[in-house]
């Protein structure tokens, strides 16, 4: 067991269930993670594993049926789901998401509507916020719902960048929702949040909606990416979150807010398996007369990587507790989130080059690795996103 990445005062219900998922990871994800990743095949048997052991109710209460844990419980367990695989964690982190806005925000119908299909994974979540015209921009989406007669929505528009737009079941979409009433209020005051239900697959799987295809990617392969078109998709108010238009901007931050801790847990596993690969290929490789990880240049790399992976857990877990205490963690998940994944793809990158030219070879479980880091550096907002939000909270907590 590694010394890396501990986690101090952990209950002995957590640990077991560490437990489990590292021999789960270990037995069923790690051996064919590479094969399945150069077919870009859906893994699911590993996905049809995780619904067996609760992962996708991690976080639902025990009473819509999940096991009620913890974001740290959560995020610990997305750490070792990427350490095998960072595609699985995706697979799981919208579906996560979309649980936890229903929780926060959703109406108790919406709650027992959902929820309980959620936490055995026959319900599974998507999240879509991006536009192909505006990236981080969320100001500028243009993806319109109109009211209608009675209770009814009509959605038009097109989304961009959804994990798991295929193979997911409900997607929370964020659109605008302009009203002549709400002239002159904030952009982020004319914007709602719907749920809307539709089989998995491609194509036009429910009228007026279309799935059109996988997105092909560098790297993150076997979950799938895709758009999201809508023409003249009907709604009702019950598929309005929380029943209420204009507070889906907040509702989505809410949602990313948590996001961020668990995309920083993936860029954690991720660096930990990069670590663990660049180690042991270190003392096994020989060159001059002796293994690599003797000479001097290799074991400064080791040093450092090693500092680094232990450096993102500690910064992670702390985002993740204070969140559990009911606390506000926007700076704190801001800053594991940028920490996290600028330390994975350099973590990642001096594995590849102590691997050498093998690390270029696809035989090499470090290529995968260094195709999937990049992802982590863009995802639920990129770097300098995450850069804008540290200083904006920092000027906020230290004002003169």
């Amino acid at each position: 067991m590694s010394r890396l990445q501990t986690t101090d005062g952990l209950t002995d219900d957590q640990k077991e269930l560490l437990k489990l998922v590292k021999e789960f990871v270990d037995e069923q994800i790690i051996p064919v993670a590479t094969e399945l990743e150069h077919r870009d095949e859906y893994p699911q048997a590993i996905v049809d594993g995780m619904k067996e052991m609760g992962i996708f109710g991690l976080m639902i209460p025990e009473e819509y049926g999940g096991l009620g844990e913890s974001l740290l419980t959560y995020a610990l367990c997305v750490e070792e789901i990427a350490r095998g695989w960072m595609s699985v964690s995706g697979i799981i982190n919208t579906h996560f998401i979309v649980a936890y806005m229903l929780l926060q925000h959703g109406t108790e119908e919406q709650k027992q509507k959902y929820l309980p299909r959620m936490a055995t994974g026959e319900v599974r979540g998507a999240f879509s916020m991006s536009e192909p015209g505006c990236g981080s921009d969320v100001s500028g989406i243009k993806t319109k719902a109109v009211a209608g007669e009675g209770d009814s929505w009509t959605i038009n528009g097109q989304k961009m960048w959804l994990t798991n737009g295929g193979s997911s079941t409900l997607t929370a979409v964020l659109v605008r929702t302009d009203a002549e009433a709400d002239e002159g209020a904030s952009v982020y005051k004319k914007m709602s949040t719907f749920l809307i239900e539709k089989p998995s697959g491609f194509g036009e799987v429910r009228p007026g909606l279309t799935i059109p295809g996988k997105i092909d990617k560098m790297g993150y392969k076997g979950v799938d990416t895709t758009e999201l078109v809508m023409d003249n998709v009907r709604l009702t108010a019950d598929d309005l979150l929380g029943g209420q238009p204009g507070k889906g901007f907040y509702q989505m931050m809410d949602g990313v807010e948590v996001g961020r801790v668990n995309v920083a847990a993936r860029a954690c596993g991720v660096s930990m398996r990069a670590f663990e690969l660049g180690i042991s290929y270190a003392q096994q490789r020989e060159t001059f007369g002796k293994k690599i990880a003797e000479h001097q240049g290799i074991l400064f790399r080791l040093a450092d990587m090693a500092t680094k992976v232990e450096a993102s857990h500690q910064m992670m877990v702390k985002a993740a507790r204070l969140k559990d205490a009911g606390e506000r963690n926007d700076l704190e998940a801001g800053m594991a989130k940028y920490l996290a994944a600028e330390n994975c793809a350099d973590v990642v990158e001096q594995s590849f080059r102590i691997h050498g030219g093998y690390g270029y070879s696809k035989e090499y479980e470090i290529e995968r690795l260094y195709r999937d880091a990049p992802l982590l550096l863009i995802g639920e907002g990129t770097s300098e996103i995450q850069r804008m939000v540290i200083g904006k909270k920092l000027l906020q907590r230290h004002k003169l």
